[in-house]
């Protein structure tokens, strides 16, 4: 009598399950401010001064007092000059004061005339700054940047949880941080299996024997993996020998918080990972229902107490050996598993409503990422070929279509498209 097979498991039921897994690592570090990019602040950032810290000239011009104007060209002399820099005396009445972008504003000054409307008067008698003609009437605080605007004393600047940003990083500088609290960086050992698998270099293509393959997905695994922010170990090739898989998966579990495979949890007789991960800990298969994908694997390794990373178990993900299928369900579920390890408070792609220009008229029963890519017309064009095995065309998309479940697509339909720029950063 044959087993039923269980329901395949919806994708954000499957998110769920994953991201409850993952448990933000205690460990944090401080880096230096040039070193932030892409890692996640384990603490809030708060300012302590005011930015600007005062008030300041947003353009080269001349500080004025409006009441000293009467709308008429009027010369007026110039009774100081103010660099950037440089901090003014108090703005004598009838004066104007040439000051420059970013210098202080005089105290008694309120607003700022920029040069292209004043002209400058020289002093005949070669003494003093001159004098200036004003030729438009200010309003009142006219290009004056005020203290504080854009960032006051005592506001949190940038979250705990925020993933940092080069404009991120630019902030955290201009109040003055040196160096950023951050969460440590995920240990994630890598490794693929099975014996059909060939590295590119070892064996030439016209020397490659019958049934194998270059290992490609090692390679876009091990770079989304360090555009995350991960320090990865490479384990390379595991021979498909249950000894050789579990050797691997000690080794492996006690020194990295996660362990990614791609391949070999299948119920063929040479796959070994599944029985070596479950008499290591625990293994849970999944059958998500996306396309493409579909298998999944996450568990867990128990370490030993000898363990550098003892006291707690390393994660266990596998992935679909099909390259796009690898692809795409590294990029809807181990990366946001990984960036909730770090304690992102944003770990889900955004999608946005563009209009397709192909049509989808096969429906499938599970939810489907489309490959496409945008085009002049502001609209999106469909990769001819969606096998799970074209890794092509997720060199020529830009992104995909999240296509719902038992959802047709025709010319002009307003679909979800999420950008592969989005989805890897």
């Amino acid at each position: 009598m044959n087993t039923p097979r269980a329901p395949l498991k919806s994708l954000d039921d499957a998110l769920i399950e994953l991201l409850a897994q993952a448990q933000v690592l205690a460990q944090t570090e401080l880096v230096s401010t040039f070193d932030g990019q892409g890692r996640v602040l384990s603490a809030d950032l708060v300012s302590a001064l005011h930015v600007p810290p005062q008030d300041n000239s947003s353009m080269d011009g001349y500080a004025v007092r409006c009441a000293d104007l009467d709308g008429a060209d009027q010369a007026l002399p110039v009774s100081q000059r103010i660099p950037a820099g440089a901090a003014g005396a108090p703005l004598l009445p009838g004066t104007v004061a040439r000051i420059f972008t970013g210098a202080p504003v005089p105290a008694g000054a309120d607003a700022i005339v920029m040069q292209e409307d004043c002209e400058p008067v020289p002093d005949s008698a070669g003494q003093g700054l001159g004098q200036v003609r004003v030729k438009s009437t200010p309003a009142m605080g006219q290009w004056i940047r005020r203290a504080g605007e854009d960032v006051s004393r005592g506001a949190v600047v940038l979250a705990c949880g925020e993933r940092l940003t080069p404009a991120s990083l630019g902030l955290a500088a201009s109040i003055g941080m040196s160096a950023l609290p951050v969460v440590r960086r995920p240990r994630v050992a890598l490794f693929s299996t099975g014996d059909e698998l060939v590295m590119p270099g070892d064996i030439a293509p016209e020397q490659m024997p019958a049934g194998a393959i270059y290992n490609s997905n090692r390679f876009f695994l091990r770079s989304l993996l360090q555009g995350l922010g991960c320090e990865v170990t490479d384990f390379g090739i595991v021979p498909d020998r249950r000894e050789a898989t579990l050797d691997a998966l000690r080794q492996a579990s006690a020194q990295h918080d996660l362990i990614l495979t791609s391949g070999g949890v299948s119920v063929g007789e040479e796959d070994h990972i599944k029985p070596a991960v479950q008499a290591l800990g625990e293994l849970d298969l999944w059958q998500i229902a996306i396309k493409p994908g579909k298998p999944f694997a996450y568990g867990k390794i128990h370490r030993t107490a000898s363990a550098t990373l003892a006291g707690t178990a390393c994660h266990f993900i596998g992935l679909p050996g099909n390259p796009v299928s690898s692809f795409i369900t590294f990029l809807v579920l181990v990366r946001p598993f990984l960036l909730k390890l770090q304690g992102a408070t944003q770990c889900m792609p955004v999608s946005m409503a563009m209009p397709a220009h192909f049509a989808w008229p096969r429906a499938d029963k599970r939810r489907e990422f489309l490959r496409v890519r945008r085009n002049a017309a502001g609209g999106l064009d469909l990769f001819p070929n969606q096998s799970s095995g074209v890794l092509t065309s997720a060199v020529w998309g830009d992104g995909v279509v999240d296509n719902p479940p038992g959802q047709t697509i025709a010319p002009g339909d307003v679909v979800q498209f999420i950008s592969f720029s989005e989805l890897m950063a």
